[in-house]
């Protein structure tokens, strides 16, 4: 029996008077606005049974790749897969990962040194939190996407730095300056890290190739168990620091490789998309008349989340059951996972969703705010 087991039971019963205990719940049906799905390759037909005849043709892909890509989890379909996503995103190399956090915990816990500073946008994801726990470098926020107040963090920095952001945050639903933040990074001689987890797919291979940044940004991620539907993540960068990581990054060294199947769904959605950029048209359709429906949002135009903002945590969970009992599904949340006053309902919009689904659930908000 645990020792401390009573300190585990009063956080957990804390957190239950608080309303914001965390439980996993069956999955069940309704309108999805809360899943990552963009394009809704997750649930499209077309692309399993791709994947399906591909598995067909090739059970062993199946199997377990056996160790760690250092010892016997390497194989030819990886190597070939790091190779066409390297060449997609003008990058020289890509070294995959089985999932996001895995590679955010290998990038911000491996190239930073006990004497460089992490300067991070305070709406970046948890797992740099967590990745920045693990390195010798100092960590330190700037306000979300606020250039000046980067600009003094940067002034007061005597080491080397490094700046983590995201292009597309996933809570706020807005757009980082990217070529503003490119030039300073330029002028600090800072290196700039960028997660692309949820701009990737929606906008092409994501906002670094938008803009034409490829040379600006020492690394950036990308990950698939988004709009690509499948799982897994890459990061992009040139070859030295993908020979760094596989040689000083924990998280790869000492994790087992993911099996073939993971890396041959990759490159098939990679294609999949080239073949089907409607997707990506009719979610840009779906946000648009979201937007036109006139609820107040922090989030940008033309983002896949949307985020409103309901300051009650009471009222927000009212607003959600409400609308799971009307057969929508979304996301609430509440304080103090974000700031008091600043709860919110995340609402993810898919290329799947109709513009009935739309109005109806953009209605039903309207009558609780």
């Amino acid at each position: 029996m645990l020792k401390n087991i009573s300190r585990f039971e009063e956080a957990l019963h804390k957190r239950e008077q608080e309303g914001t205990l965390r439980t996993l719940k069956s999955p069940t049906e309704g309108i999805d606005f809360y899943s990552n799905d963009y394009l809704g390759l997750a649930r499209n037909r077309e692309f399993q049974d791709i994947l399906l005849k591909k598995i067909n043709d090739t059970p062993q892909l199946l199997s377990g790749s056996t160790g760690s890509r250092l010892i016997s989890g390497n194989s030819n379909l990886v190597i070939s897969t790091e190779e066409f996503i390297a060449k997609k995103h003008k990058f020289s190399s890509a070294l995959l990962f089985p999932s996001g956090y895995n590679a955010n915990l290998a990038l911000f816990s491996t190239l930073p040194s006990r004497h460089d500073t992490i300067i991070a946008d305070e709406q970046i994801h948890r797992s740099v939190h967590d990745a920045c726990k693990m390195s010798h470098a100092k960590k330190l926020k700037f306000r979300h996407n606020d250039l000046n107040d980067l600009e003094k963090v940067l002034q007061r920095q005597k080491g080397h730095c490094y700046i983590a952001i995201e292009s597309l945050y996933s809570m706020e639903g807005d757009f980082a300056p990217l070529q503003e933040i490119v030039k300073l990074a330029k002028q600090y001689n800072a290196d700039l890290l960028v997660d692309e987890a949820h701009a990737f797919g929606v906008f092409g291979n994501g906002l670094i190739e938008k803009y034409g940044l490829e040379s600006e940004i020492t690394a950036t991620v990308v990950t698939y168990g988004k709009a690509l539907g499948t799982h897994g993540a890459a990061i992009l960068c040139n070859d030295i620091i993908k020979s760094y990581l596989i040689n000083f990054a924990s998280p790869f060294i000492y994790s087992t490789s993911a099996q073939d199947f993971q890396w041959m769904s990759i490159k098939t959605g990679y294609e999949f998309l080239e073949d089907h950029q409607k997707l990506s048209t009719r979610l840009k359709e779906n946000v648009k008349a979201f937007r036109s429906q006139g609820l107040e949002s922090p989030s940008s135009e033309s983002s896949p989340i949307q985020a409103i903002i309901i300051p009650d945590n009471q009222k927000l969970k009212m607003l959600q059951k409400s609308l799971f009992e009307k057969g929508f599904q979304t996301y609430a949340i509440h304080s103090p996972t974000v700031k008091e006053g600043t709860e919110r309902l995340r609402i993810c919009l898919h290329s799947f969703n109709t513009e009935e689904e739309i109005i109806r659930l953009t209605e039903i908000i309207k009558e609780f705010i």
